[in-house]
């Protein structure tokens, strides 16, 4: 029974390992095995079963047989090991080893030895050799065609091709039985090359791109901080000098007991508090969320990622028709449920729908794929950041709600509904309008 919950244990830490991966590092991941699982099926079919026709041909063919067979497994053992070193190598990131060609090259010399033994003493069928044959390169050639070039490993084969036809020619195989030999290893040659080089470079050439939009972003977010620190310096940068200025003039004028002192401190406050302004004006119009803006942002993200997204009633009277503080408020909805879509689901559908009601406003988001979903906010969210607690929070103040949660076996539905009535307060955050008989709010300058 513990076994069996071991298992099952084993088995569900690998389909979350699964899921937790992008879909690039699946890829990288299927390529690999799919590399590493040809070795194996070469030398477990066309390396293993003409080995029985040795059973029936003494202990001089057995003892060949099984030792050819243990250098085959040792072979494959070593070609998925040094598969990612190759993978680095031909990549750049890291060159390949010298030093751990060297068992492989001994092992491969092994073989072909231990094959042609084989031959001599008429261990195996004639349609047997030709499959040993033709499984004989496969392991050493797999890894060793993604470290150096094509031509020269072209060549390499070339000189191992006629090798191996010179050896067996030189033990008396007839002349059929040399062209079949000729014909599996020029086809092992070309389908080692055709199945490794072209997955790798197509592989090589996806990361190269997630990189370059790794590095797209890194700048991006530079530029933009650029961009809001030149902001911040023209807008301080002349009032702060001014105020300097004039508070030193002050000083002056004080010292000599002048009236014009005071003067000069109401215009300081007056220049700082229109700086305090126009600072909030910087900052309310580098995180305010705008609906048209965020819709095309999430459609162009999230099917930039793979994913349909499909967006209805946003150029209708829930969209452009609805007023302007429900919309900001409804554009926050959207850039963190999009986030949400594209951190911790692996959905291939997303649906954003906006309805208006009598006396609200209803955005949906919906994305297939829950199963992998986890839900925005988590138990370190205070309320304040992103996430559905911050939605929440957000939404709640102008009266509206937010719901979230699973809808079937494999849906995720996020619903949030917003007043009409809402609108920003005096310090451009959103917030409902008040009932007649509620006290006004208090500045932030005021407490």
């Amino acid at each position: 029974m513990k076994g069996l919950r071991g298992v099952i244990g084993r088995v569900r830490g690998w389909r979350r390992g699964w899921h937790e991966r992008s879909k690039l590092q699946r890829i990288d991941l299927y390529t690999r095995v799919t590399l590493c699982s040809i070795t194996w099926f070469f030398a477990v079919s066309w390396g293993l079963l003409p080995l029985g026709d040795t059973l029936d041909q003494g202990p001089v063919a057995i003892a060949l047989a099984g030792a050819f067979l243990a250098a085959n497994i040792a072979q494959s053992v070593l070609s998925n090991r040094n598969l990612t070193p190759a993978f680095d190598d031909y990549r750049g990131t890291e060159p390949f080893p010298p030093g751990r060609l060297r068992l492989p090259a001994a092992l491969q010399v092994l073989m072909t030895g231990l094959l042609v033994a084989l031959a001599g003493v008429g261990g195996v069928k004639e349609e047997g050799l030709v499959l040993l044959v033709l499984d004989l390169p496969v392991a050493f050639a797999i890894p060793y065609v993604l470290i150096v070039p094509v031509r020269r490993f072209l060549l390499h084969a070339a000189a191992f091709s006629i090798a191996v036809v010179a050896l067996l020619a030189a033990v008396g195989l007839p002349g059929g039985l040399l062209f079949g030999a000729v014909v599996s290893l020029v086809v092992v040659t070309l389908l080692v090359l055709v199945s490794a080089r072209p997955s790798v470079w197509s592989l090589s050439v996806m990361w190269q791109a997630e990189e370059a939009r790794d590095m797209q972003a890194r700048l991006a977010v530079a530029e933009e901080r650029l961009r809001f620190g030149r902001d911040m310096h023209d807008v301080l940068g002349r009032n702060l000098s001014v105020i300097a200025l004039k508070s030193e003039l002050a000083v002056e004028l004080a010292q000599r007991q002048n009236p014009a002192a005071m003067d000069q401190m109401v215009e300081v406050q007056r220049i700082a508090r229109a700086s305090q302004q126009e600072v909030r004006d910087v900052v309310r119009g580098y995180r305010e969320a705008d609906l048209p803006t965020e819709l095309m942002g999430a459609q162009g993200v999230l099917q930039a990622a793979g994913i349909t997204c499909t967006v209805e009633g946003a150029d209708g009277p829930a969209g452009i028709g609805a007023p302007a503080a429900v919309q900001a408020a409804l554009g926050w909805v959207v850039r963190e449920t999009a986030t949400n879509v594209l951190r911790h689901g692996d959905p291939r559908h997303c649906w954003i729908r906006l309805a208006r009601t009598r006396d609200a406003v209803v955005l949906e988001v919906e994305n297939d794929g829950a199963g992998a979903t986890r839900p925005l906010g988590g138990a370190d969210d205070d309320g304040g950041g992103s996430g559905l607690a911050g939605l929440r929070v957000r939404l709640g103040a102008l009266g509206g709600s937010l719901t979230a949660g699973a809808v079937g076996d494999d849906l995720f539905r996020v619903t949030a509904t917003v007043p009409l009535t809402a609108r920003p307060d005096t310090n451009g955050r959103l917030a409902p309008s008040p009932e007649p008989s509620a006290a006004p709010s208090v500045l932030p300058e005021e407490r």
